[in-house]
């Protein structure tokens, strides 16, 4: 980029500068050179030297529209037309150069091209229905309601006027384009469904008297519009294919008739109808108290009889009960002497049982108890015993091995040459050497043959 400063010579014909667009705005752009128009949507633009802003016209109707959904004022007719579908309508859209049309569902923000422009709505309204009154582009999908006035003449050229109201919707799949369109092909679905229906409940009112439709109006209109079933049921909805436009429910909000004499008559035949209804119900009260009072006196001469038969039973039953009073009154104070006196020998027997019972369990237990003790003092005198033995056995080799080392010790002391002279001196020399050596029992042998040493210190020690 650079700064231009034009000389004196060049003429500024006009300043442009960069237009910021956000994504839901768009300008439309002409090419002078061809004459070729474009909308350019969501991105800063800035104009070439062979372009120019063009300004899009719509019709007034759709200016009257837009002025009333959007924020008011003058339109910028540069800019490209937008518009914002509510929610659960759909929108056509026709492209005239092309020649093609798209269809739009809300909620969606919907712009426009240069050469396509909105399909407006002219639909039916008031009560009754009167053509292009309502003027829109959102066509609404439903459910919804819509109300008409009926005039309709009965088979006895009773004219009454019928105020009915239809709840309706579109059956549309939004993803099928030729279902889209579809909705579409009727102009003004409002005044055509009205006057198909209206046929229809005129055509079925004419066939029916005052009298029969005054009493079923509701089945005669549900059924002519809805149809009936093989089975005599009137069916659930009313479906125009045309357009998929489906009629779900008729309320029947008044009937009232048109001409005043007929309105007079039916006034009076209400007031008669209404008259006898209440003398029908007063008689039927009166039956009807008369009835229950006559049951109620039935009841109550039945119940009386039936107390009376009870109080019989009764009074039987207490003079039963004291015929046998005195029969145990006399003979009571024997036959209790008698149960006493047995039921005394019972006990006294179960009291012996019993105590011979306990006196053989107290036997048991002290023969148990002597078993007991006695077995304790036999092992404790065993035990006893034993450990004497043990204590003379451990005495008795305990001295047994004292002698034996006195005797090894005497040996030793005396010397083999001692003992080898009292060997050969004479018994009274040898027991004196001994006596003052302090032997009191010597025994020599030559080795060879074995003597028991341990009995012979045992006599020794019995014999002290």
């Amino acid at each position: 980029p650079c700064d231009y400063v034009p000389p004196v010579e060049v003429e500024i014909v006009e300043k442009r500068r960069a237009i910021a667009l956000d994504q839901t705005e768009g300008i439309y752009v002409r090419d002078i050179t061809t004459g070729k128009v474009r909308a350019v949507i969501g991105q800063s633009y800035m104009l070439n030297p062979s372009e120019e802003l063009w300004e899009k016209d719509l019709p007034d109707t759709v200016e009257e529209l837009l002025s009333k959904r959007g924020r008011g004022g003058a339109r910028d007719k540069t800019k490209v037309v937008s518009f914002r579908a509510p929610h659960n309508t759909a929108v056509q859209i026709y492209d005239y150069k092309d020649k093609k049309a798209r269809v739009v569902f809300g909620p969606e923000l919907v712009m426009l091209g240069p050469d396509e422009h909105f399909t407006v709505l002219s639909l039916s309204g008031d009560k009754p229905k009167r053509p292009h009154v309502i003027k829109d582009i959102a066509l609404q999908l439903g459910p919804d309601f819509m109300t008409d006035v009926v005039t309709v003449e009965t088979a006895d050229h009773a004219r009454l006027s019928l105020k009915l109201s239809y709840n309706w919707y579109f059956a549309v799949e939004k993803t099928d384009k030729g279902d889209a369109e579809k909705i579409f092909q009727v102009p003004d679905f409002v005044g055509d469904g009205c006057k198909a229906i209206a046929s229809r409940v005129r055509g079925a009112v004419a066939q029916a008297s005052f009298d029969d439709f005054h009493k079923k109006s509701a089945r005669i209109i549900r059924s002519a519009v809805f149809g009936v079933d093989d089975k005599d049921k009137i069916k659930s909805h009313f479906h125009f294919a045309a357009n998929n436009l489906v009629i779900t429910n008729i309320d029947i909000q008044s009937v009232e008739p048109v001409d005043q004499r007929t309105r007079d008559s039916l006034q009076k035949s209400v007031q008669l109808a209404i008259e006898i209804t209440t003398n029908s119900q007063e008689a039927s009260a009166r039956h009807e108290a008369a009835r229950l009072e006559q049951e109620a006196r039935g009841r109550l001469e039945r119940q009386q009889i039936t107390d009376q038969a009870e109080a019989e039973k009764a009074r039987k039953r207490l003079l039963q009960l004291q015929a046998q009073s005195a029969a145990v009154e006399s003979t009571g104070q024997a036959t209790a002497e008698a149960k006493a006196r047995a039921e005394a020998a019972q006990i006294e027997g179960e009291a012996a049982v019993e105590m011979a019972k306990l006196k053989a369990k107290s036997t048991k237990i002290r023969s148990e108890a002597d078993l007991e003790d006695l077995q304790f003092k036999q092992e404790a005198e065993i035990a006893h015993r034993r450990a004497l033995d043990e204590l003379e056995l451990r005495k008795a080799k305990t001295l047994a091995d004292i002698e034996s080392g006195k005797f090894n010790s005497t040996v030793s002391a005396i010397g083999p040459d001692t003992i080898a002279a009292i060997a050969q001196a004479g018994p009274e020399m040898q027991a004196k050497l001994l006596a003052g050596l302090g032997i009191k029992s010597l025994l020599i042998t030559d080795g060879s043959s074995p003597i028991n040493l341990f009995n012979t210190a045992q006599g020794l020690v019995s014999n002290k």
